[in-house]
C-alpha cells in the first residue's frame, strides 16, 4: 500500500509540473501572437495615417499645379510644381505598398485612392478638375472607412 501511494503521490507531482509547464509554454505563445498582432495593427494605423496623408499633400500638389496650367503659368513656375507633385506624388508609394501588404482588404481601396489623386492631372477644364479633386477626396473616405472596417 505505501508503494502505490508513494507512486501516486510522484505521478501526481509530474504530471502537475508538466500540466503546468504546458500551460506556460501555451500562455507564452498567446502573449507572443498578441504582441505581434499589437504590432502589425500599429504598423497598419501608422501606414494608413501616413497614406491619407500623402495622398492629401499630393492632391493639394496636383489641384495648384493643374490650377496653374489651366491658367497658363509660365514654364518656369510649371516646372517648380510639377517638381514638387513628383515629390509628393513619390511620398505616396511607400504607405500605399505598406497598407497593401499589412491589410489585404484595404489594398484595393488604398490604389483606387492613390489612382484617384493621380487622376487629377491634365484635367480638361476647371470643373472637370474640381470633379477629379472631389472624386479623390470621396476615394480617400472610402479608404478610410474601409480601414475601421477592417480594423473594428
Amino acid at each position: 500500500m505505501w508503494l502505490w501511494s508513494s507512486i501516486i503521490a510522484v505521478l501526481g507531482t509530474w504530471l502537475g509540473g508538466a500540466l503546468t509547464g504546458l500551460l506556460q509554454i501555451r500562455g507564452e505563445r498567446n502573449a507572443r501572437n498578441a504582441a505581434r498582432a499589437d504590432r502589425r495593427a500599429e504598423a497598419l494605423r501608422v501606414a494608413l495615417a501616413e497614406l491619407v496623408a500623402a495622398l492629401g499633400d499630393h492632391r493639394r500638389a496636383m489641384w495648384h499645379r493643374e490650377e496653374l496650367r489651366l491658367n497658363g503659368a509660365g514654364q518656369e513656375v510649371l516646372e517648380a510644381a510639377r517638381a514638387n507633385s513628383h515629390a509628393t506624388r513619390s511620398a505616396v508609394t511607400s504607405p500605399l505598398v505598406a497598407v497593401s501588404v499589412l491589410e489585404l482588404a484595404l489594398a484595393e481601396p488604398a490604389r483606387q485612392a492613390a489612382l484617384a489623386v493621380f487622376d487629377l492631372r491634365d484635367a480638361a477644364d476647371r470643373a472637370a478638375l474640381a470633379a477629379r479633386r472631389e472624386s479623390a477626396i470621396a476615394a480617400t473616405d472610402h479608404l478610410v472607412a474601409a480601414a475601421g472596417r477592417a480594423m473594428a
